[in-house]
Protein backbone atom coordinates (compact mmCIF):
# COMPACT_ATOMS: atom_id res chain seq x y z
CA UNK A 1 0.00 0.00 0.00
CA UNK A 2 1.50 3.30 -1.04
CA UNK A 3 2.12 6.13 1.37
CA UNK A 4 -0.27 9.06 1.55
CA UNK A 5 -3.71 9.99 2.73
CA UNK A 6 -6.95 8.19 2.02
CA UNK A 7 -10.02 10.26 1.23
CA UNK A 8 -13.14 9.29 3.17
CA UNK A 9 -16.24 11.16 2.00
CA UNK A 10 -19.44 11.76 3.93
CA UNK A 11 -22.51 13.85 3.18
CA UNK A 12 -22.61 16.90 5.44
CA UNK A 13 -25.11 16.15 8.21
CA UNK A 14 -28.19 18.29 8.77
CA UNK A 15 -28.29 20.67 11.71
CA UNK A 16 -28.79 18.85 14.99
CA UNK A 17 -27.66 15.46 13.67
CA UNK A 18 -25.62 13.26 16.00
CA UNK A 19 -23.49 12.10 13.07
CA UNK A 20 -20.54 14.37 12.53
CA UNK A 21 -20.81 15.85 15.99
CA UNK A 22 -17.45 16.40 17.73
CA UNK A 23 -15.59 16.53 14.39
CA UNK A 24 -15.84 12.76 13.80
CA UNK A 25 -13.74 12.12 16.89
CA UNK A 26 -14.81 8.48 17.26
CA UNK A 27 -14.31 7.55 13.61
CA UNK A 28 -10.91 9.24 13.49
CA UNK A 29 -9.49 7.07 16.28
CA UNK A 30 -8.85 4.40 13.64
CA UNK A 31 -8.69 6.59 10.53
CA UNK A 32 -6.10 9.16 11.65
CA UNK A 33 -3.31 6.59 12.23
CA UNK A 34 -3.56 5.35 8.62
CA UNK A 35 -3.61 8.87 7.17
CA UNK A 36 -7.28 8.89 6.23
CA UNK A 37 -9.00 12.28 6.01
CA UNK A 38 -12.76 12.65 6.43
CA UNK A 39 -14.14 15.11 3.89
CA UNK A 40 -17.67 16.46 4.27
CA UNK A 41 -19.48 17.31 1.05
CA UNK A 42 -22.59 19.46 0.76
CA UNK A 43 -24.51 17.91 -2.11
CA UNK A 44 -28.19 18.34 -2.85
CA UNK A 45 -28.22 15.80 -5.72
CA UNK A 46 -26.56 12.50 -6.56
CA UNK A 47 -24.64 14.20 -9.36
CA UNK A 48 -23.20 16.77 -6.96
CA UNK A 49 -22.22 14.02 -4.52
CA UNK A 50 -20.47 11.98 -7.21
CA UNK A 51 -18.61 15.05 -8.48
CA UNK A 52 -17.03 15.46 -5.04
CA UNK A 53 -16.68 11.78 -4.15
CA UNK A 54 -15.52 10.13 -7.38
CA UNK A 55 -11.90 10.01 -6.15
CA UNK A 56 -12.85 8.86 -2.64
CA UNK A 57 -11.21 5.75 -1.22
CA UNK A 58 -14.15 5.23 1.13
CA UNK A 59 -17.63 6.59 1.74
CA UNK A 60 -19.43 6.88 5.05
CA UNK A 61 -23.08 6.06 4.43
CA UNK A 62 -24.71 8.64 6.68
CA UNK A 63 -27.22 11.33 5.70
CA UNK A 64 -27.62 10.18 2.07
CA UNK A 65 -28.79 7.05 0.29
CA UNK A 66 -25.87 5.53 -1.59
CA UNK A 67 -27.63 4.53 -4.79
CA UNK A 68 -26.46 2.53 -7.80
CA UNK A 69 -26.08 5.84 -9.64
CA UNK A 70 -23.68 7.13 -6.99
CA UNK A 71 -21.80 3.84 -6.76
CA UNK A 72 -21.20 3.74 -10.52
CA UNK A 73 -19.45 7.12 -10.24
CA UNK A 74 -17.04 6.10 -7.45
CA UNK A 75 -13.82 5.43 -9.34
CA UNK A 76 -11.57 4.51 -6.39
CA UNK A 77 -13.89 3.51 -3.56
CA UNK A 78 -13.19 0.16 -1.90
CA UNK A 79 -15.50 0.41 1.14
CA UNK A 80 -18.79 1.99 2.20
CA UNK A 81 -19.04 2.12 5.98
CA UNK A 82 -22.30 2.11 7.93
CA UNK A 83 -22.79 2.79 11.63
CA UNK A 84 -25.98 0.73 11.74
CA UNK A 85 -27.20 -2.86 11.70
CA UNK A 86 -29.34 -2.35 8.62
CA UNK A 87 -27.86 -1.69 5.19
CA UNK A 88 -31.00 -0.54 3.39
CA UNK A 89 -29.52 2.93 2.79
CA UNK A 90 -27.01 1.40 0.34
CA UNK A 91 -27.62 -0.44 -2.93
CA UNK A 92 -25.63 -3.46 -1.79
CA UNK A 93 -26.03 -5.31 -5.10
CA UNK A 94 -24.53 -2.37 -6.99
CA UNK A 95 -21.69 -2.14 -4.50
CA UNK A 96 -20.97 -5.85 -4.88
CA UNK A 97 -20.90 -5.62 -8.68
CA UNK A 98 -18.43 -2.75 -8.41
CA UNK A 99 -16.13 -4.55 -5.97
CA UNK A 100 -16.99 -2.30 -3.02
CA UNK A 101 -17.27 -3.83 0.44
CA UNK A 102 -20.18 -2.60 2.57
CA UNK A 103 -19.53 -2.79 6.31
CA UNK A 104 -21.99 -2.46 9.17
CA UNK A 105 -22.10 -2.85 12.96
CA UNK A 106 -24.48 -5.75 13.58
CA UNK A 107 -23.62 -6.35 17.23
CA UNK A 108 -23.21 -2.95 18.89
CA UNK A 109 -26.66 -2.11 20.26
CA UNK A 110 -28.43 -5.47 20.31
CA UNK A 111 -29.18 -5.39 24.03
CA UNK A 112 -30.75 -1.92 23.80
CA UNK A 113 -33.13 -2.97 21.02
CA UNK A 114 -34.05 -6.16 22.85
CA UNK A 115 -34.78 -4.20 26.03
CA UNK A 116 -36.94 -1.73 24.11
CA UNK A 117 -38.80 -4.57 22.43
CA UNK A 118 -39.65 -6.12 25.77
CA UNK A 119 -40.59 -2.77 27.32
CA UNK A 120 -42.98 -1.90 24.52
CA UNK A 121 -44.65 -5.25 24.21
CA UNK A 122 -45.12 -5.60 27.97
CA UNK A 123 -46.55 -2.07 28.13
CA UNK A 124 -48.94 -2.91 25.32
CA UNK A 125 -49.95 -6.22 26.89
CA UNK A 126 -50.57 -4.72 30.34
CA UNK A 127 -52.22 -1.63 28.78
CA UNK A 128 -49.91 0.75 30.64
CA UNK A 129 -50.88 3.92 28.73
CA UNK A 130 -54.51 3.23 29.54
CA UNK A 131 -53.69 2.39 33.15
CA UNK A 132 -51.85 5.72 33.43
CA UNK A 133 -54.79 7.64 31.96
CA UNK A 134 -57.25 5.94 34.33
CA UNK A 135 -55.07 6.78 37.32
CA UNK A 136 -54.65 10.48 36.52
CA UNK A 137 -58.31 10.87 35.54
CA UNK A 138 -59.61 9.29 38.75
CA UNK A 139 -60.95 6.09 37.19
CA UNK A 140 -59.23 3.99 39.83
CA UNK A 141 -61.49 0.94 39.80
CA UNK A 142 -61.60 0.57 36.02
CA UNK A 143 -57.99 -0.56 35.73
CA UNK A 144 -58.42 -3.78 37.65
CA UNK A 145 -61.74 -4.39 35.91
CA UNK A 146 -60.07 -4.14 32.48
CA UNK A 147 -56.96 -6.23 33.22
CA UNK A 148 -59.05 -8.93 34.89
CA UNK A 149 -60.28 -9.80 31.39
CA UNK A 150 -56.80 -10.70 30.13
CA UNK A 151 -54.77 -13.89 30.69
CA UNK A 152 -51.47 -14.00 32.53
CA UNK A 153 -48.33 -13.59 30.45
CA UNK A 154 -46.69 -16.82 31.65
CA UNK A 155 -47.29 -19.70 29.25
CA UNK A 156 -48.23 -17.63 26.22
CA UNK A 157 -46.43 -17.85 22.88
CA UNK A 158 -44.34 -15.20 21.17
CA UNK A 159 -43.39 -15.62 17.53
CA UNK A 160 -40.18 -14.03 16.27
CA UNK A 161 -39.95 -13.34 12.54
CA UNK A 162 -36.26 -13.79 11.63
CA UNK A 163 -33.81 -15.01 14.23
CA UNK A 164 -30.86 -12.65 14.09
CA UNK A 165 -28.95 -11.09 16.97
CA UNK A 166 -31.82 -8.97 18.29
CA UNK A 167 -34.32 -11.83 18.13
CA UNK A 168 -31.90 -14.07 20.02
CA UNK A 169 -31.58 -11.42 22.75
CA UNK A 170 -35.37 -11.02 22.87
CA UNK A 171 -35.76 -14.79 23.19
CA UNK A 172 -33.47 -14.86 26.23
CA UNK A 173 -35.61 -12.21 27.91
CA UNK A 174 -38.86 -13.92 26.98
CA UNK A 175 -37.79 -17.17 28.62
CA UNK A 176 -37.39 -15.29 31.90
CA UNK A 177 -41.06 -14.27 31.65
CA UNK A 178 -42.21 -17.85 31.08
CA UNK A 179 -43.09 -17.37 27.42
CA UNK A 180 -42.92 -20.13 24.84
CA UNK A 181 -40.76 -18.81 22.00
CA UNK A 182 -41.10 -19.87 18.37
CA UNK A 183 -39.32 -18.42 15.36
CA UNK A 184 -39.53 -18.40 11.57
CA UNK A 185 -36.28 -17.95 9.65
CA UNK A 186 -35.88 -19.98 6.45
CA UNK A 187 -32.19 -19.05 6.18
CA UNK A 188 -31.13 -20.37 9.55
CA UNK A 189 -30.39 -23.86 10.77
CA UNK A 190 -33.08 -25.20 13.07
CA UNK A 191 -30.33 -26.18 15.52
CA UNK A 192 -29.51 -22.51 16.08
CA UNK A 193 -33.03 -22.12 17.44
CA UNK A 194 -33.58 -25.38 19.27
CA UNK A 195 -30.17 -25.13 20.97
CA UNK A 196 -31.40 -22.00 22.78
CA UNK A 197 -34.83 -23.42 23.61
CA UNK A 198 -36.62 -21.74 20.70
CA UNK A 199 -38.99 -23.85 18.62
CA UNK A 200 -38.35 -23.59 14.87
CA UNK A 201 -41.47 -22.93 12.81
CA UNK A 202 -41.07 -23.61 9.08
CA UNK A 203 -44.27 -21.81 8.05
CA UNK A 204 -44.74 -18.07 8.51
CA UNK A 205 -48.51 -18.49 8.41
CA UNK A 206 -48.45 -21.14 11.13
CA UNK A 207 -46.25 -18.92 13.29
CA UNK A 208 -48.78 -16.11 12.96
CA UNK A 209 -51.68 -18.43 13.74
CA UNK A 210 -50.01 -19.83 16.86
CA UNK A 211 -48.59 -16.65 18.39
CA UNK A 212 -50.12 -14.45 21.07
CA UNK A 213 -47.42 -11.89 20.28
CA UNK A 214 -45.60 -11.43 16.98
CA UNK A 215 -42.30 -9.53 16.89
CA UNK A 216 -40.80 -8.51 13.53
CA UNK A 217 -37.00 -8.70 13.28
CA UNK A 218 -36.37 -9.14 9.56
CA UNK A 219 -33.82 -6.86 7.88
CA UNK A 220 -35.09 -4.66 5.07
CA UNK A 221 -34.26 -5.79 1.54
CA UNK A 222 -36.11 -6.56 -1.68
CA UNK A 223 -37.36 -9.87 -0.32
CA UNK A 224 -38.65 -8.51 2.99
CA UNK A 225 -40.22 -5.25 1.78
CA UNK A 226 -43.91 -5.55 2.73
CA UNK A 227 -43.22 -9.05 4.02
CA UNK A 228 -46.35 -8.77 6.16
CA UNK A 229 -49.53 -7.86 4.29
CA UNK A 230 -53.29 -8.15 4.75
CA UNK A 231 -53.32 -11.95 4.52
CA UNK A 232 -50.72 -12.20 7.27
CA UNK A 233 -52.57 -9.99 9.73
CA UNK A 234 -55.76 -11.89 8.92
CA UNK A 235 -54.00 -15.10 9.97
CA UNK A 236 -53.15 -13.73 13.43
CA UNK A 237 -55.25 -14.19 16.55
CA UNK A 238 -57.72 -11.41 17.24
CA UNK A 239 -56.13 -11.13 20.69
CA UNK A 240 -52.58 -10.86 19.28
CA UNK A 241 -50.23 -7.92 19.72
CA UNK A 242 -47.79 -7.03 16.92
CA UNK A 243 -44.37 -5.53 17.73
CA UNK A 244 -41.95 -3.94 15.27
CA UNK A 245 -38.65 -2.45 16.43
CA UNK A 246 -36.83 -3.42 13.25
CA UNK A 247 -37.60 -1.74 9.93
CA UNK A 248 -40.92 -0.07 9.13
CA UNK A 249 -41.16 -0.98 5.43
CA UNK A 250 -41.02 -4.72 6.18
CA UNK A 251 -44.71 -4.21 6.97
CA UNK A 252 -47.45 -3.01 4.65
CA UNK A 253 -48.54 -0.22 6.97
CA UNK A 254 -51.94 0.22 5.32
CA UNK A 255 -52.64 -3.46 6.02
CA UNK A 256 -51.56 -3.05 9.66
CA UNK A 257 -53.80 0.01 10.08
CA UNK A 258 -56.76 -1.87 8.61
CA UNK A 259 -56.15 -4.88 10.88
CA UNK A 260 -56.11 -2.63 13.95
CA UNK A 261 -59.16 -0.61 12.90
CA UNK A 262 -61.16 -3.77 12.15
CA UNK A 263 -60.07 -5.57 15.36
CA UNK A 264 -58.33 -8.33 13.42
CA UNK A 265 -55.53 -7.97 15.96
CA UNK A 266 -55.70 -6.45 19.44
CA UNK A 267 -52.85 -3.95 19.36
CA UNK A 268 -49.39 -2.95 18.24
CA UNK A 269 -46.14 -1.59 19.68
CA UNK A 270 -44.09 0.26 17.07
CA UNK A 271 -40.71 1.98 17.12
CA UNK A 272 -40.51 2.13 13.31
CA UNK A 273 -42.82 3.24 10.53
CA UNK A 274 -42.98 2.90 6.77
CA UNK A 275 -42.34 6.63 6.32
CA UNK A 276 -40.19 8.45 8.88
CA UNK A 277 -40.10 10.73 10.69
CA UNK A 278 -43.73 10.66 11.74
CA UNK A 279 -44.90 14.24 12.26
CA UNK A 280 -48.28 15.87 12.89
CA UNK A 281 -48.31 16.71 9.20
CA UNK A 282 -47.88 13.03 8.32
CA UNK A 283 -51.43 12.36 9.50
CA UNK A 284 -50.48 8.77 10.33
CA UNK A 285 -53.49 7.14 12.05
CA UNK A 286 -51.25 4.76 14.02
CA UNK A 287 -50.17 7.51 16.41
CA UNK A 288 -53.79 8.29 17.27
CA UNK A 289 -54.97 4.76 18.00
CA UNK A 290 -55.62 3.88 21.64
CA UNK A 291 -54.43 0.30 21.06
CA UNK A 292 -51.04 1.32 19.63
CA UNK A 293 -47.90 2.30 21.56
CA UNK A 294 -45.35 4.30 19.56
CA UNK A 295 -41.80 5.54 20.01
CA UNK A 296 -39.72 7.62 17.57
CA UNK A 297 -37.23 5.02 16.23
CA UNK A 298 -35.16 5.09 19.42
CA UNK A 299 -34.87 1.40 20.32
CA UNK A 300 -31.10 1.38 19.82
CA UNK A 301 -30.42 4.60 21.72
CA UNK A 302 -28.17 4.64 24.79
CA UNK A 303 -25.09 6.53 25.91
CA UNK A 304 -22.97 3.66 24.58
CA UNK A 305 -24.64 3.16 21.22
CA UNK A 306 -23.47 6.16 19.21
CA UNK A 307 -19.78 6.33 20.17
CA UNK A 308 -19.27 2.57 19.91
CA UNK A 309 -21.06 2.33 16.56
CA UNK A 310 -18.99 5.15 15.10
CA UNK A 311 -15.71 3.80 16.50
CA UNK A 312 -16.48 0.38 15.06
CA UNK A 313 -17.40 1.88 11.69
CA UNK A 314 -14.10 3.77 11.60
CA UNK A 315 -12.19 0.59 12.43
CA UNK A 316 -13.97 -1.33 9.70
CA UNK A 317 -13.16 1.33 7.09
CA UNK A 318 -9.53 1.45 8.21
CA UNK A 319 -9.33 -2.33 8.08
CA UNK A 320 -10.44 -2.41 4.45
CA UNK A 321 -8.25 0.54 3.42
CA UNK A 322 -5.19 -1.21 4.80
CA UNK A 323 -5.86 -4.38 2.83
CA UNK A 324 -7.59 -6.59 5.37
CA UNK A 325 -11.07 -8.10 5.43
CA UNK A 326 -13.48 -6.40 7.89
CA UNK A 327 -15.19 -8.11 10.80
CA UNK A 328 -18.66 -7.28 9.47
CA UNK A 329 -19.29 -7.24 5.72
CA UNK A 330 -22.87 -7.04 4.47
CA UNK A 331 -21.72 -8.47 1.12
CA UNK A 332 -19.08 -11.09 2.03
CA UNK A 333 -19.21 -12.51 -1.51
CA UNK A 334 -17.86 -9.32 -3.08
CA UNK A 335 -14.88 -9.59 -5.40
CA UNK A 336 -12.79 -6.61 -4.26
CA UNK A 337 -11.03 -4.28 -6.62
CA UNK A 338 -7.71 -6.10 -6.67
CA UNK A 339 -5.82 -3.11 -8.02
CA UNK A 340 -6.66 -1.18 -4.86
CA UNK A 341 -5.64 -3.56 -2.12
CA UNK A 342 -4.02 -6.89 -1.46
CA UNK A 343 -6.64 -8.60 0.66
CA UNK A 344 -5.71 -10.35 3.87
CA UNK A 345 -8.00 -12.11 6.36
CA UNK A 346 -9.04 -10.20 9.46
CA UNK A 347 -6.51 -11.07 12.20
CA UNK A 348 -8.06 -13.36 14.78
CA UNK A 349 -6.95 -13.36 18.43
CA UNK A 350 -5.88 -16.83 19.48
CA UNK A 351 -5.54 -18.13 22.99
CA UNK A 352 -6.82 -20.71 25.46
CA UNK A 353 -10.16 -18.92 25.94
CA UNK A 354 -11.02 -18.51 22.26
Amino acid sequence: MSEGKFKVVVQRPPAGSLFGKNAYEMEREALDPIGAEIVEVAASTSEEFVAQAKDADAVIGHNRRITAEIISGLDKCSVIGLGSVGADTVDVDAATKNGIVVTNVPDIFIEEVADHTMAMFLAAFRRLPEMHRMTVEGEWAKGRELLSEFPRLWGQTIGLISFGNVAKAVARRCHAFGLHVISYDPYLSELEMSSVDVEPETSLTRLLQRSDFVSMHAPLNDETHHMLTTKHFSAMKKSAIFINNGRGPTVDEAALISALENSEIAGAALDVFEVEPVTPESNNPLVRMSNVICSPHVASASDRMRPEALRRMGREIATVLTGRWPRSAVNPGVLPRTELVRWQPYPQTRGPNR
